[in-house]
């Protein structure tokens, strides 16, 4: 039985099954990736733009059923799903408009008086392994820059998420992309530790998924010396200082922690509050969440949807379930209702330092709320967590915002409300949030050859 299949979360139905890789597969996709970036890389940048571009226009004109295929994987509301589709072509987009700028060499001024430039070129085959929560977005910014810049990739996509992963195959072949500049794989992950990361065809790795993920790819890459590219977990602190709008910050707040039904990595799971603060901030907050519906498949404005799989509810549950007997406190929502895949929105006060809630990633509609005496009191508490993806910071006064923001160790941090996610931004994390960044001029520069040209 293969593992990659469509389970509507939902319904619980099997949609959709696709069979697993077998190994001379999984071979047989390097070999053509890599034969590809023999005449990729060498294709004139602005061909290759041009085909990306066409790419970047499907992702929008298609945007409502590639928004119906991942509700039906795992879960997404189908507005955000709209979005997430049309989001990821407008990054698409970016790459391609840019390209010339991003790849221009650079020319160093150097002592000597010679002429020293840095020539920007592919490497070669890129493996990216990537997850179910956002099936669209995480391809598109790592797989199109890569793919502009003249690297070619092999995809393995999460198992749930097999018919997206056909689908982005199959407008980059509709838009002109060379056969095995992209292959999609359907490989065990047995096979990509034994089989892809070792082959010296394959140049470098990036993963976006879980701690445990990622430990195990980087172990394999560094042991065949293998570049890696990790977006892991994250337990972003949303640190709330003084306000002169309360009412404003509790807004976002909801939608910091409940967009895509909490199943965000850089989503808000740790609200931290000064004192004076903390009783108006979390009965609003607690009633704004309390009152959130949980949408079903044909709802497709709703926040919450049902979360992507039987197993990340029960997951979700049990931990919550854990905090709850260790003496953490439910302040709003019901955590222990049960509905197959649908989880009640709740927020829990009075984890502490020795509970397993205080150092966990809950993913899923569910946040924490903390007391913090003052200031430093705030920050020691926002550091307090081996995640270190963003932040978000509340402050009447920006000079303390920023600050603060300087003191919380994240890869990103937000200061009242200021978007700190989109195409043009590098996204990545410190900790055990990962390494390397996405996004931006940075997202292209990861897996880039540098070469220095003297003379």
């Amino acid at each position: 039985m293969s593992e990659y299949k469509v389970v509507d979360p939902y319904t619980g139905q099997v949609v959709k099954e696709y069979p697993t890789a077998t190994d001379d597969e999984v071979r047989g996709a390097i070999e053509r990736a890599h034969a590809a970036h023999a005449t990729w890389s060498t294709t004139p940048l602005a061909e290759r733009a041009a085909i990306i571009a066409k790419a970047a226009d499907a992702f929008a004109a298609r945007s409502g059923e590639l928004a119906e295929i991942i509700r039906t994987e795992m879960g997404k509301p189908l507005d955000q799903g709209v979005f997430e589709a049309e989001f990821s072509g407008e990054i698409i987009r970016y790459y391609a408009d840019n390209a010339g700028a991003f790849l221009a060499d650079e020319v160093l001024e150097v002592r000597s008086g010679v002429e020293a430039r840095v020539r920007k070129s592919s490497q070669g085959v890129i493996l990216g392994i990537m997850p179910w929560n956002y099936p669209y977005y995480q391809v598109a910014r790592f797989a199109f820059p890569n793919l502009v810049l003249g690297n070619t990739v092999v995809l393995k996509h999460a198992p749930q998420c097999p018919w997206s992963a056909t689908v982005i195959a199959e407008i980059l072949e509709e838009a002109g992309l060379p056969a095995g500049a992209y292959e999609n794989i359907f490989a065990t992950n047995d096979q990509i530790g034994e089989l892809v990361i070792p082959d010296p065809r394959v140049r470098g790795v990036s993963l976006t998924g879980s701690e445990r993920a990622g430990a195990a790819v980087a172990e394999i890459a560094g042991r065949n010396l293998k570049k890696v590219v990790l977006e892991l977990g994250g337990s972003d602190p949303f640190v709330v200082l003084s306000t002169d709008d309360m009412d404003a910050v509790v807004e976002a707040a909801v939608e910091a922690r409940m967009e895509n039904s909490g199943q965000a990595c850089n989503a808000s799971k740790r609200f931290i509050v000064l004192d004076e603060l903390y009783d108006d901030f979390s009965s609003k907050l607690g009633a704004a969440i309390t009152a959130l519906p949980i949408g079903e498949a044909e709802d497709g404005d709703a926040l919450v949807g049902a979360l992507s799989s039987q197993a990340a509810a029960d997951r979700l549950r049990e931990q919550v379930g854990s905090a709850i007997a260790e003496g953490a406190q439910v302040l709003a929502g019901e955590p222990s209702a049960s509905n197959g895949t649908r989880v009640q929105p709740a927020l829990l006060g009075g984890v502490t330092e020795q509970m397993d809630a205080y150092r966990e990633e809950l993913f899923g509609p569910v946040g924490t709320v903390y007391r913090a005496k003052d200031v430093d009191d705030a920050v020691r508490i926002a550091n307090g967590t081996p995640f270190g993806l963003g932040a978000k910071v509340w402050a009447a006064d920006p000079e303390l915002a920023l600050a603060v923001a300087d003191r919380i160790d994240a890869g990103m941090v937000s200061i009242n409300g200021a978007g700190a996610e989109d195409y043009d931004m590098p996204f990545g994390g410190t900790k055990r949030s990962g390494f390397g960044r996405e996004l931006g001029p940075h997202g292209m520069e990861e897996f880039m050859n540098k070469k220095l040209i003297v003379g």
